[in-house]
């Protein structure tokens, strides 16, 4: 895994900005030589939306897409109620959806997680306000941390109608109440196609907490769901390889 890790990572992230980005974006090269990158960011305390969907269904799917999709995987399978969150890509077709090619920023495709849930447990509307909150920020143009590129946007790829009516109207909803420094950026892009990712992104940060990009970036996201959401917080993960087994 570890392996996989690096030689895929490496070959990913190039000469950006003038600045040679790894792992994810751990890394920046700068006339003063290598230095971290940027820590996650603190979850911003928002309202829960005015308007929610009414799913009588015991299962059900929603697309996030939020940077690195290790990190918005790890959060989402942390919250009660998620039964499966699976990493992969939306936006592109399905001959450009590879870790590589995506990687190039130029096939339309930007890395998302794939949630299915219960609405009996959890809402599409409270998982929105998570994904809002804690999973990413939603006012960073084509980029998230330190990973830069049209591949990291932040975008929500709805199902059905009702979920992109759901959605817009609590972006709107939050745009109103400026809770956020600036203007909420996420895009609504509906009938997309959702990819799994390849093996070795999946459960990634669960299975690697020590790797630096992890550690910095997306460990806090965890603390910031439990702080913030202590209600539909999980500390027991649910992990694709396990489900898997399960099937």
């Amino acid at each position: 895994m570890a392996q996989a890790h690096s030689s895929h990572i490496m070959r990913r992230h190039f000469l950006s900005g003038g600045g040679i980005l790894l792992a994810c974006g751990l890394l920046q090269m700068s006339g003063a030589g290598l230095r971290p990158a940027k820590a996650a960011e603190a979850a911003v305390s928002i309202p829960a939306p005015a308007e929610d969907l009414a799913d009588k269904a015991t299962s059900a799917v929603a697309v996030f897409a939020g940077g690195c999709f290790w990190g918005v995987q790890g959060v989402f399978q942390h919250v009660t109620g998620v039964t499966k969150a699976v990493s992969g890509y939306a936006g592109g077709t399905q001959t450009t959806a590879s870790y590589h090619t995506v990687g190039s920023g130029t096939t339309g495709h930007a890395e998302a997680v794939q949630v299915t849930y219960d609405p009996q447990k959890i809402s599409y509307g409270k998982l929105l306000q998570i994904y809002f909150s804690v999973a990413h920020n939603p006012t960073q143009l084509n980029r998230q941390g330190p990973d830069s590129g049209t591949q990291y946007r932040s975008a929500i790829f709805p199902l059905d109608a009702a979920q992109a009516g759901v959605a817009k109207a609590y972006i709107a909803q939050l745009n109103r109440a400026r809770v956020f420094d600036g203007a909420i950026v996420t895009k609504i892009e509906s009938e997309k196609t959702f990819y799994p990712a390849e093996d070795y992104h999946q459960d990634f940060l669960t299975l690697n907490p020590t790797d630096p990009y992890i550690a910095i970036n997306d460990l806090p996201k965890i603390a910031e769901l439990k702080r913030h959401f202590p209600d539909v917080y999980r500390a027991n993960p649910v992990l694709v390889g396990v489900v898997k087994a399960a099937d």
